[in-house]
C-alpha cells in the first residue's frame, strides 16, 4: 500500500509503450458543504478517490505507476482511508502545490526515472470514468502525443458580448473532461514552462507546444464537485456503471 509501482513490461493492444498515470485531488468539499474534502467522501460505502484509483489500477488498461497527488494537510487521512478499507492498489502518494499546475509538475517529477510513455493525468474526484473512455485517450496520445476526452454540450450555449449575448454552436464545442493524456516527454516540456494564469488543464498547458486530439468522452464521468454531482454517482454506480 502507498509503495511506487513499476511499470508493466506489456500495455493493452500491442503497444509497445509503459503507461503513467497522476491523479490529482486537492479539492477542500467547501462548495459540497461537507466537513471532508470531496475526494475522501463516502460513496457507495467507499471514498471518492478509491473509487477512481481502482479505475486506472484496471489490469485490462497495463498502467504501470500510479501517482496520487494531495495537499500536505491530506496525506495522513488518505493513509488512514487506506488502512480502514485495507486498500491493496498500489501507488505513490506525493505532496501537491499551491495550484493545479505545480501538483500536476509534482506528480511529473515523480515520473524523472521513466524516460519515455504515455502519462494520464486525472481529476481524484471523477470516480465513474468507463475503462473504454482512458483506453481509447491513452490509445489516441500514444498516436498523436496529446488526447483529452471531451463531450457535446447538451445545453445551449450563448457567450456574453457588450450588447448582451449571442448563440454559439453547439455542435463545434466540447466539454472537458479527463483523463488527458500526452507523450510524457512533451508533458515534461510543458511543464518546464513557465505558469500563466490561462491555464484551466494540461491541454491548455500543452497546446502552444502541441496540438490536441479530442476523444469522445462520456456523461458519466462526472467530476464531484457538489452534493447533487455525489447522488447522481450513486445512481449510476447502483445502476452498475
Amino acid at each position: 500500500m502507498n509503495s511506487p509501482a513499476t511499470a508493466s513490461s506489456s500495455s493493452p493492444k500491442g503497444s509497445a509503450t509503459s503507461r503513467y498515470a497522476i491523479l490529482v485531488a486537492g479539492g477542500s468539499g467547501t462548495r459540497m458543504g461537507a466537513d471532508r474534502p470531496k475526494q475522501f467522501l463516502e460513496l457507495a460505502g467507499e471514498p471518492v478517490l478509491l473509487h477512481t484509483l481502482r479505475r486506472f489500477a484496471d489490469p485490462a488498461l497495463g498502467v504501470g505507476t500510479l501517482v496520487v497527488v494531495l495537499p500536505a494537510g491530506q496525506l495522513e487521512t488518505w493513509q488512514d482511508l487506506c488502512a480502514q478499507y485495507q486498500v491493496q492498489i498500489p501507488h505513490t502518494l506525493v505532496v501537491g502545490g499551491a495550484t493545479r499546475w505545480a501538483s500536476v509538475r509534482a506528480g511529473l517529477a515523480h515520473l524523472a526515472d521513466h524516460e519515455s510513455g504515455v502519462v494520464a493525468v486525472h481529476d481524484g474526484v471523477r470516480p465513474l470514468t468507463p475503462r473504454s473512455v482512458i483506453e481509447a485517450t491513452y490509445q489516441a496520445a500514444y498516436n498523436h502525443g496529446a488526447a483529452v476526452a471531451a463531450v457535446v454540450p447538451k445545453d445551449s450555449v450563448r457567450n456574453l458580448s457588450q450588447q448582451g449575448s449571442y448563440a454559439l454552436n453547439r455542435a463545434r464545442l466540447r466539454l472537458v473532461q479527463t483523463p488527458q493524456c500526452f507523450d510524457l516527454a512533451l508533458l515534461r516540456r510543458a511543464y518546464q514552462l513557465p505558469e500563466l494564469n490561462t491555464f484551466t488543464d494540461d491541454a491548455s498547458v500543452v497546446e502552444d507546444l502541441h496540438p490536441i486530439q479530442l476523444v469522445e468522452g462520456d456523461y458519466r464521468n462526472l467530476k464531484i464537485t457538489t452534493a447533487e454531482d455525489l447522488y447522481v454517482a450513486e445512481a449510476l454506480l447502483r445502476m452498475g456503471n
